[in-house]
Protein backbone atom coordinates (compact mmCIF):
# COMPACT_ATOMS: atom_id res chain seq x y z
CA UNK A 1 0.00 0.00 0.00
CA UNK A 2 1.53 3.48 -0.58
CA UNK A 3 2.29 5.18 2.28
CA UNK A 4 0.90 8.40 0.91
CA UNK A 5 -1.96 7.45 0.10
CA UNK A 6 -2.41 5.93 3.55
CA UNK A 7 -0.89 9.52 5.22
CA UNK A 8 -3.56 11.51 2.85
CA UNK A 9 -6.68 9.15 4.41
CA UNK A 10 -5.38 9.69 7.79
CA UNK A 11 -4.75 13.51 7.38
CA UNK A 12 -8.27 13.76 6.31
CA UNK A 13 -10.11 11.96 8.82
CA UNK A 14 -8.08 14.18 11.68
CA UNK A 15 -9.56 17.22 9.62
CA UNK A 16 -13.16 15.56 9.73
CA UNK A 17 -12.58 14.67 14.22
CA UNK A 18 -11.55 18.42 14.21
CA UNK A 19 -14.10 19.94 12.61
CA UNK A 20 -16.43 17.23 13.87
CA UNK A 21 -15.31 18.37 17.50
CA UNK A 22 -15.32 21.88 16.80
CA UNK A 23 -18.56 22.24 15.76
CA UNK A 24 -20.89 22.21 18.71
CA UNK A 25 -18.58 25.16 20.18
CA UNK A 26 -19.38 27.22 17.00
CA UNK A 27 -22.87 26.27 17.31
CA UNK A 28 -23.06 27.34 21.09
CA UNK A 29 -20.87 30.00 19.97
CA UNK A 30 -23.49 31.86 17.37
CA UNK A 31 -26.39 30.73 19.91
CA UNK A 32 -24.93 32.84 22.66
CA UNK A 33 -23.14 35.76 20.81
CA UNK A 34 -25.22 35.95 17.45
CA UNK A 35 -28.89 34.84 17.84
CA UNK A 36 -29.66 34.62 14.18
CA UNK A 37 -32.24 32.21 14.13
CA UNK A 38 -31.94 31.53 10.34
CA UNK A 39 -27.63 31.06 10.89
CA UNK A 40 -28.90 28.79 14.10
CA UNK A 41 -31.51 26.80 12.17
CA UNK A 42 -28.41 26.20 9.33
CA UNK A 43 -25.97 25.54 11.78
CA UNK A 44 -28.15 23.10 13.50
CA UNK A 45 -29.07 21.03 9.92
CA UNK A 46 -24.84 20.86 9.96
CA UNK A 47 -24.27 20.23 13.51
CA UNK A 48 -27.03 17.61 14.90
CA UNK A 49 -26.09 15.05 12.37
CA UNK A 50 -22.70 15.42 13.66
CA UNK A 51 -23.47 15.43 17.48
CA UNK A 52 -25.51 12.75 17.11
CA UNK A 53 -23.26 10.47 15.13
CA UNK A 54 -20.53 11.06 17.50
CA UNK A 55 -23.37 10.29 20.88
CA UNK A 56 -23.83 7.26 19.25
CA UNK A 57 -20.75 5.98 18.98
CA UNK A 58 -19.48 7.20 22.20
CA UNK A 59 -22.43 5.71 23.72
CA UNK A 60 -22.39 2.55 21.77
CA UNK A 61 -20.48 -0.07 24.48
CA UNK A 62 -22.79 1.71 27.19
CA UNK A 63 -25.86 0.87 24.82
CA UNK A 64 -24.46 -2.63 23.36
CA UNK A 65 -23.40 -3.28 27.29
CA UNK A 66 -27.09 -2.83 28.71
CA UNK A 67 -28.75 -4.50 26.18
CA UNK A 68 -26.63 -7.27 26.91
CA UNK A 69 -27.60 -7.02 30.88
CA UNK A 70 -30.51 -6.86 29.73
CA UNK A 71 -31.11 -9.80 28.01
CA UNK A 72 -29.16 -11.68 30.40
CA UNK A 73 -31.62 -10.64 32.72
CA UNK A 74 -34.96 -11.43 30.38
CA UNK A 75 -32.81 -15.02 29.87
CA UNK A 76 -32.53 -15.54 34.01
CA UNK A 77 -36.14 -14.37 34.17
CA UNK A 78 -37.27 -16.69 32.02
CA UNK A 79 -34.88 -19.65 33.54
CA UNK A 80 -36.69 -18.49 36.57
CA UNK A 81 -39.99 -19.01 35.08
CA UNK A 82 -39.57 -22.06 33.42
CA UNK A 83 -38.61 -24.04 36.56
CA UNK A 84 -41.87 -22.66 38.36
CA UNK A 85 -43.75 -23.48 35.63
CA UNK A 86 -41.91 -27.31 36.00
CA UNK A 87 -42.74 -27.59 39.74
CA UNK A 88 -46.29 -26.52 38.91
CA UNK A 89 -46.78 -29.21 36.12
CA UNK A 90 -45.10 -31.44 38.55
CA UNK A 91 -47.25 -30.94 41.15
CA UNK A 92 -50.23 -30.86 38.72
CA UNK A 93 -49.43 -34.10 37.01
CA UNK A 94 -48.92 -35.61 41.13
CA UNK A 95 -52.74 -34.27 41.68
CA UNK A 96 -53.47 -35.93 38.63
CA UNK A 97 -52.46 -39.60 39.64
CA UNK A 98 -53.82 -39.27 42.85
CA UNK A 99 -57.08 -37.87 41.66
CA UNK A 100 -56.76 -40.73 39.07
CA UNK A 101 -56.25 -43.20 41.99
CA UNK A 102 -59.02 -42.40 44.26
CA UNK A 103 -61.03 -42.67 41.24
CA UNK A 104 -60.09 -46.00 40.56
CA UNK A 105 -60.65 -46.88 44.18
CA UNK A 106 -64.09 -45.76 44.62
CA UNK A 107 -65.31 -47.34 41.26
CA UNK A 108 -63.92 -50.31 42.90
CA UNK A 109 -65.56 -49.61 46.62
CA UNK A 110 -68.79 -49.09 43.94
CA UNK A 111 -67.96 -52.28 42.58
CA UNK A 112 -67.55 -54.46 46.13
CA UNK A 113 -70.34 -52.47 47.03
CA UNK A 114 -72.86 -53.70 44.91
CA UNK A 115 -71.89 -56.93 45.20
CA UNK A 116 -71.89 -57.14 48.70
CA UNK A 117 -75.80 -55.86 48.26
CA UNK A 118 -76.59 -58.47 45.51
CA UNK A 119 -75.41 -61.30 47.98
CA UNK A 120 -78.25 -63.51 49.37
CA UNK A 121 -76.27 -63.03 52.34
CA UNK A 122 -75.59 -60.34 55.38
CA UNK A 123 -71.85 -60.01 54.13
CA UNK A 124 -68.81 -57.93 55.79
CA UNK A 125 -66.00 -56.53 53.59
CA UNK A 126 -62.19 -57.01 55.30
CA UNK A 127 -59.02 -56.75 54.20
CA UNK A 128 -56.39 -59.67 54.11
CA UNK A 129 -53.49 -58.43 56.58
CA UNK A 130 -51.52 -62.06 57.16
CA UNK A 131 -51.23 -65.73 56.13
CA UNK A 132 -50.01 -68.67 57.15
CA UNK A 133 -48.89 -71.43 55.04
CA UNK A 134 -46.38 -72.83 56.47
CA UNK A 135 -46.10 -77.01 57.22
CA UNK A 136 -49.45 -79.04 56.98
CA UNK A 137 -51.33 -75.28 57.75
CA UNK A 138 -53.25 -72.55 55.48
CA UNK A 139 -54.76 -70.01 57.62
CA UNK A 140 -54.94 -66.18 57.19
CA UNK A 141 -56.30 -63.09 59.06
CA UNK A 142 -58.96 -60.59 58.47
CA UNK A 143 -59.27 -56.75 59.75
CA UNK A 144 -62.87 -57.80 61.02
CA UNK A 145 -63.73 -59.69 64.01
CA UNK A 146 -66.65 -60.17 66.46
CA UNK A 147 -67.34 -56.69 66.92
CA UNK A 148 -68.23 -56.25 63.34
CA UNK A 149 -70.57 -59.15 63.60
CA UNK A 150 -67.98 -61.76 62.36
CA UNK A 151 -67.94 -65.81 64.23
CA UNK A 152 -66.70 -68.82 63.54
CA UNK A 153 -68.76 -70.71 60.93
CA UNK A 154 -68.70 -67.98 58.79
CA UNK A 155 -67.71 -68.34 54.85
CA UNK A 156 -64.96 -66.33 53.51
CA UNK A 157 -65.52 -65.62 49.67
CA UNK A 158 -63.30 -62.99 47.13
CA UNK A 159 -65.36 -60.61 45.08
CA UNK A 160 -66.10 -62.91 42.11
CA UNK A 161 -67.65 -64.81 44.61
CA UNK A 162 -65.10 -68.00 44.72
CA UNK A 163 -64.82 -69.97 48.37
CA UNK A 164 -61.51 -68.92 50.26
CA UNK A 165 -62.14 -70.41 53.64
CA UNK A 166 -64.36 -70.73 56.74
CA UNK A 167 -63.98 -68.46 59.74
CA UNK A 168 -62.49 -70.61 62.85
CA UNK A 169 -61.56 -68.23 65.75
CA UNK A 170 -62.50 -64.69 66.47
CA UNK A 171 -61.54 -61.61 68.17
CA UNK A 172 -62.70 -57.93 68.29
CA UNK A 173 -61.01 -56.73 65.72
CA UNK A 174 -59.63 -59.65 63.75
CA UNK A 175 -60.37 -63.25 62.91
CA UNK A 176 -58.41 -66.18 61.68
CA UNK A 177 -59.98 -68.53 58.46
CA UNK A 178 -58.78 -71.56 57.35
CA UNK A 179 -58.13 -71.87 53.50
CA UNK A 180 -58.88 -74.88 51.51
CA UNK A 181 -55.61 -75.81 51.34
CA UNK A 182 -55.21 -76.05 55.10
CA UNK A 183 -54.79 -79.95 56.10
CA UNK A 184 -58.09 -79.98 58.00
CA UNK A 185 -59.96 -78.30 55.63
CA UNK A 186 -62.48 -81.16 54.42
CA UNK A 187 -65.75 -79.80 52.62
CA UNK A 188 -68.72 -81.40 51.14
CA UNK A 189 -68.81 -80.12 46.96
CA UNK A 190 -70.39 -80.61 44.17
CA UNK A 191 -69.52 -81.52 40.18
CA UNK A 192 -70.77 -78.26 38.72
CA UNK A 193 -73.50 -78.98 36.38
CA UNK A 194 -73.98 -82.82 38.17
CA UNK A 195 -75.71 -84.45 40.57
CA UNK A 196 -72.32 -86.27 41.56
CA UNK A 197 -71.05 -85.48 45.14
CA UNK A 198 -67.64 -85.69 46.61
CA UNK A 199 -65.40 -84.00 49.39
CA UNK A 200 -62.21 -81.67 48.89
CA UNK A 201 -60.08 -82.72 51.12
CA UNK A 202 -56.77 -79.97 52.24
CA UNK A 203 -53.12 -81.36 51.99
CA UNK A 204 -50.77 -78.61 53.02
CA UNK A 205 -50.40 -77.84 49.18
CA UNK A 206 -51.51 -75.76 47.12
CA UNK A 207 -53.76 -78.42 45.05
CA UNK A 208 -56.29 -80.30 47.31
CA UNK A 209 -57.84 -83.05 46.06
CA UNK A 210 -61.07 -84.22 45.36
CA UNK A 211 -62.91 -87.90 46.46
CA UNK A 212 -65.38 -90.20 48.11
CA UNK A 213 -67.23 -88.93 44.80
CA UNK A 214 -71.13 -90.35 45.03
CA UNK A 215 -70.97 -91.49 42.00
CA UNK A 216 -68.38 -93.93 41.36
CA UNK A 217 -68.77 -93.88 37.30
CA UNK A 218 -67.89 -90.42 37.10
CA UNK A 219 -64.61 -89.78 35.49
CA UNK A 220 -62.79 -86.39 37.10
CA UNK A 221 -60.91 -84.93 34.27
CA UNK A 222 -58.90 -81.19 33.97
CA UNK A 223 -61.00 -78.66 33.59
CA UNK A 224 -64.45 -79.76 35.37
CA UNK A 225 -65.44 -77.28 37.94
CA UNK A 226 -66.67 -77.35 41.60
CA UNK A 227 -69.07 -75.64 43.77
CA UNK A 228 -70.64 -76.26 47.22
CA UNK A 229 -73.28 -78.93 47.57
CA UNK A 230 -74.90 -76.97 50.71
CA UNK A 231 -76.06 -80.73 51.39
CA UNK A 232 -74.23 -80.89 55.01
CA UNK A 233 -75.73 -77.75 55.65
CA UNK A 234 -72.40 -75.98 57.08
CA UNK A 235 -71.79 -73.76 54.01
CA UNK A 236 -74.10 -72.28 51.55
CA UNK A 237 -74.54 -74.02 48.39
CA UNK A 238 -73.85 -73.02 44.90
CA UNK A 239 -70.41 -70.95 45.63
CA UNK A 240 -67.52 -71.87 43.25
CA UNK A 241 -64.87 -73.93 44.88
CA UNK A 242 -62.11 -74.56 42.08
CA UNK A 243 -61.30 -76.42 39.34
CA UNK A 244 -59.90 -79.56 38.39
CA UNK A 245 -55.95 -79.64 37.42
CA UNK A 246 -56.25 -83.47 37.19
CA UNK A 247 -58.32 -86.47 37.40
CA UNK A 248 -57.77 -85.52 41.67
CA UNK A 249 -55.91 -82.10 42.10
CA UNK A 250 -58.04 -78.91 42.33
CA UNK A 251 -57.14 -75.42 41.63
CA UNK A 252 -58.43 -73.51 44.17
CA UNK A 253 -57.56 -69.78 46.01
CA UNK A 254 -54.73 -69.79 48.39
CA UNK A 255 -54.20 -67.66 50.82
CA UNK A 256 -51.10 -65.44 49.00
CA UNK A 257 -53.70 -64.76 46.14
CA UNK A 258 -56.17 -62.88 48.61
CA UNK A 259 -56.29 -59.33 49.57
CA UNK A 260 -59.85 -58.18 50.14
CA UNK A 261 -62.34 -60.42 50.71
CA UNK A 262 -65.96 -60.93 51.38
CA UNK A 263 -67.31 -62.88 54.82
CA UNK A 264 -70.89 -64.08 54.57
CA UNK A 265 -72.70 -64.41 57.56
CA UNK A 266 -73.74 -68.12 57.02
CA UNK A 267 -73.80 -70.75 59.46
CA UNK A 268 -75.78 -73.43 59.76
CA UNK A 269 -77.39 -72.33 63.52
CA UNK A 270 -79.08 -69.28 62.74
CA UNK A 271 -81.48 -67.78 59.58
CA UNK A 272 -78.49 -66.74 57.74
CA UNK A 273 -80.67 -64.35 54.43
CA UNK A 274 -81.49 -60.90 54.19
Amino acid sequence: MNPKKVSSRLHTIIKSAIVAAILPFIFVYIVVAKPDYRVINAVAHIAMPVVDGIGDLITWPVRAGGNIVKRVHDISNLEQENEELRARLDMALADKNNCDIALLENQKLERELDIVKNTPYAAVVADVIFDNSALHHGTFMINRGSRDGVAPGMVVVSFDNTLAGIVIDTAAHFARVRSLIDSNTNIAVRIAGSEVYGFLAGNGSNTPSIGFLSDHKFQTARGVKLVTSGISGVLPPDIFVGTMKDDSDVDVLTPRELSRVMVLKFNSDQDNYK
